[in-house]
């Protein structure tokens, strides 16, 4: 744990760490809290931000109500193509054969598409771009026959994908996200999949930021206006249609942290990208990725009775990252609780002890301590020393 203060108490032994001081029995604290004032009103019907590492949510308003998705529901059919290429079912090489079905789709003004030609053959990384910067739903439809043979299986596939990943409140009916019956998702769920693509698959979510792409002589311009004017956001996916209003769904990256967040329901194009920006804004201002812990990380050494070593370490095994209120990582108060006199044979990772970091009332971190490594049994001299020590200091005691 960084920039800590350590502090014993006596058995059970309890450590604190942290800017929060003991000092006779009283609390006193040196740093001030940081201020958060409230979100942003957001215009839009619902919304959510979450940090993309931590998957910790931020801000959030009607996150679990099902609308239609639109154009986002693309990003579930590339998230289907990329654990398809990674199963090794198909390739980024593969010819993609374009079916009347697919070529034959209204590419109206309330629609948009790659413009692929019925009986053409087009490779399979056109076509993901097609569909992630084109928007292109001829595109999505060859890419679902492509992979299952037909675009409600492909849809099964997508849905099984979906309960994978947590989405509670999302059924894909179609590979394009035009408006039908029974299709629809959530800003939570929407965020929850975007999550996915960008920590699963980071070289094809690289598509996701690219402005522009030419296909058949015709060059169409990415659709994530926050792509011109924010150098922080990266992706991802916009959408429209009568009924589900103005969406987007972005991310962006600044000071190590990554922030995700999905705008349903917004007025006009240009205020899904105005109300992402307030979101973004709050989010990255106000609150901080925290690594707390790096993995296999000691954090105190404490007595063993009947050892080999008289001794052993003790800390959090596993890497944990936390998001906070930006510049409280000083103010995090630890609290270890460790076992009463621990007896050797301890093996390595033995649990030892429960360990809590909070701020506040909130906990945000709770779980066992475990030994750094083993500490034999010792020989009979030092076992019976050992005990006459721990008699004579229960009698004291």
């Amino acid at each position: 744990m960084k920039n800590s203060v350590t502090k014993r108490i006596n058995r059970p032994f309890i450590f604190l760490f942290g800017l929060l001081m003991i000092t006779q029995g009283a609390l006193s604290t040196v740093a001030q809290a940081q201020i958060i004032p409230r979100p942003p009103q957001i215009n839009a019907a619902s919304y959510i931000v979450m940090d993309a590492t931590t998957g910790e949510i931020l801000i959030e308003e009607n996150a679990d109500e099902r609308r239609s998705p639109a154009s986002l529901t693309k990003i579930m059919t590339t998230y289907v193509a990329d654990k398809e290429i990674e199963a090794g079912h198909i390739s980024l090489d593969d010819e993609v054969f374009v079916s009347v079905r697919a070529w034959s789709l209204d590419c109206g003004s309330n629609s948009s598409c790659m413009f692929i030609k019925e009986g053409d053959y087009v490779r399979l990384e056109d076509i993901m771009r097609g569909i992630i910067i084109q928007s292109g739903n001829d595109a999505s439809i060859a890419l679902a026959e492509h992979i299952a043979g037909s675009e409600d299986a492909f849809a099964d596939l997508m849905n099984q994908y979906a309960d994978q990943l947590g989405m509670l409140n999302s059924q894909f009916r179609n590979s394009h996200g035009l408006d039908v019956e029974g299709h629809y998702s959530s800003a939570r769920d929407l965020a929850l999949m975007a999550r996915a693509v960008i920590n699963e698959f980071p070289e094809s979510y690289g598509m996701y930021s690219e402005q522009e792409f030419t296909y058949n002589g015709i060059t169409q311009r990415n659709r994530n206006t926050l792509l011109f004017t924010d150098r922080n956001v990266d992706g991802m996916k916009t959408g429209y249609t009568s009924e589900a209003g103005y969406c987007l769904v972005a991310s962006a990256v600044r000071d190590d942290m990554r922030l995700i967040t999905v705008v349903l329901g917004a007025g006009s194009e240009a205020g899904r990208a105005q109300e992402t920006q307030k979101l973004m804004t709050y989010g990255f201002r106000y609150f901080q990725t925290w690594e707390m812990f790096s993995g296999n990380e000691t954090l105190e050494n404490v007595q063993v009775w009947y050892g080999a070593s008289n001794s052993v370490d003790v800390g959090v095994a596993e890497a944990r990252t936390v998001t906070i209120p930006r510049g409280e990582q000083d103010n995090l108060v630890t609290e270890i609780v460790m076992d009463e006199e621990l007896k050797a044979p301890i093996a390595l990772g033995q649990p030892l002890g429960r360990i809590k970091v909070s701020l506040g009332d909130m906990v945000y971190y709770e779980g066992p301590v475990v030994a750094m490594q083993a500490v034999e049994k010792g020989g009979f001299f030092k076992r019976l020393m050992d005990w006459l020590n721990l008699f004579f200091l229960s009698i004291f005691s």
